[in-house]
C-alpha cells in the first residue's frame, strides 16, 4: 500500500551501501524502491510542463522519496545560440548546473520523467544524453516516470524541499555523442546512417516546426518516430524495448555504422538517440543537437519532401 511521507523542510536521508550500481539504462519501479537505501544514489526528478507533467508546485506535492529537482524546460539543461533553439550548453555551465543540484563524479544518476507521455521521456532522455556525453556513465532512466511510481502504489513524499548542498562535478566532453552541422553534412556524403526522430508527418514535410525554417527532412534519412514504442497504463507511459528492437530492425541499419539522430531542436533526437544507441544496440550512435533548427538555416542545404523530392532551403523559402 503507499504511503505519503510529509517532510516539512529538507529532504528525506537515506543511509546505506556505498557503491556503484551500473544500472542498465533503462530501470523500473521495483528496482528503484530496492536501491533507495544506496549511498551515492541520486533520484533527479525533471518533470516540466511538456505532456503536462508538471512543475515544482506539483514535485512538492507528490515525488519519490528522497528525490531532488530540476526542471527540464527552466534550469539551463538546453540553450538558443545564434537563433537555433536547444543546443548543448557549455561543459562548463552544465557542471556548475549538476553540481549545484549536488551531483558529483561519483553519484548513480536515476532520471524521473513525469511519465505522462512520449515527449516528457524525451526530456530524460536528453538530460541522460547530457550525462553521457559529459563522460558520467553511472546514469538511468526510470520507465514510466513519476506516474508509474505512483500507479504502482509505491511511497511518496510531499513537503518544501531544502536545496542540496552544492558540489563539485567535473565533465570531460565525448565529442563523437554530439554532432555538429558540419558532421552531418560529411556523414550524408559518406552515407552514413541518419535517423529522424519526429512524427512522420514532420519527415514526410507534411508539417513543420517553427524552429525550422522550413518542411521536410535530410535527404536519404530514414524515420524513427520517437513516440512509437511506447504503452499507456494507468496514464503512465512505458517504453517498450521489445516493440522498439523490432522497429529498428525493420530499418534495416547496420548496428556498426555510423549513424545520427536528429529531429527539429534536438529533443526527440534525444529519445531516438537512446532508442538506438541504448535499448537497440546501436554501437556508434551520435546526436545533433540542432537538428532541423540548424540545418534549415543555410539556404543552400538539402531537404528532402514527400511530394517534391530534394529541393535546397532556399527554394522553399522564396
Amino acid at each position: 500500500m503507499k504511503r505519503t511521507l510529509i517532510l516539512a523542510a529538507g529532504t528525506l536521508v537515506l543511509a546505506g551501501p556505498a557503491h556503484a550500481l551500473h544500472p542498465s539504462p533503462l530501470v523500473d519501479a521495483q528496482w528503484l524502491e530496492g536501491q533507495l537505501g544506496s549511498d551515492d544514489l541520486i533520484v533527479l526528478d525533471v518533470r516540466s510542463a511538456i505532456d503536462d507533467g508538471g512543475d515544482r508546485k506539483s514535485f512538492e506535492a507528490a515525488r519519490i522519496p528522497g528525490s531532488r529537482y530540476s526542471s527540464y524546460t527552466e534550469a539551463g539543461w538546453r540553450e538558443n545560440r545564434d537563433g537555433v533553439a536547444g543546443l548543448m550548453p557549455d561543459v562548463e555551465d552544465l557542471e556548475a548546473l549538476i553540481g549545484n543540484l549536488g551531483i558529483d563524479n561519483d553519484d548513480t544518476v536515476v532520471v524521473v520523467p513525469a511519465g505522462t507521455g512520449a515527449t516528457d521521456f524525451g526530456s530524460a532522455a536528453r538530460i541522460y544524453w547530457t550525462f553521457k556525453a559529459l563522460g558520467h556513465d553511472e546514469i538511468t532512466i526510470l520507465n514510466g516516470g513519476f506516474a508509474g511510481w505512483e500507479q504502482q502504489g509505491h511511497d511518496v513524499a510531499s513537503g518544501p524541499v531544502k536545496a542540496p548542498d552544492a558540489t563539485s562535478f567535473e565533465g570531460n566532453l565525448r565529442e563523437s555523442l554530439l554532432a555538429t552541422t558540419e558532421e552531418v553534412e560529411a556523414a550524408r556524403e559518406a552515407g552514413e546512417q541518419l535517423v529522424d526522430a519526429r512524427p512522420p508527418a514532420f519527415y514526410r514535410g507534411e508539417t513543420q516546426s517553427p524552429a525550422a525554417r522550413v518542411p521536410g527532412t535530410i535527404p536519404d534519412s530514414v524515420n524513427l518516430p520517437h513516440d512509437g514504442s511506447f504503452e499507456a497504463r494507468d496514464g503512465a507511459y512505458y517504453l517498450q524495448p521489445d516493440s522498439l528492437k523490432a522497429r529498428i530492425g525493420s530499418l534495416g541499419l547496420d548496428n556498426e555504422a555510423p549513424t545520427v539522430a536528429f529531429c527539429n531542436t534536438g529533443h526527440w533526437a534525444a529519445s531516438g538517440w537512446f532508442q538506438l544507441s541504448e535499448i537497440g544496440g546501436l554501437e556508434n550512435v551520435t546526436m545533433y543537437d540542432g537538428s532541423m533548427a540548424a540545418w534549415t538555416r543555410d539556404d543552400e542545404r538539402p531537404v528532402q519532401m514527400a511530394d517534391r523530392g530534394t529541393v535546397r532551403v532556399g527554394e522553399l523559402v522564396d
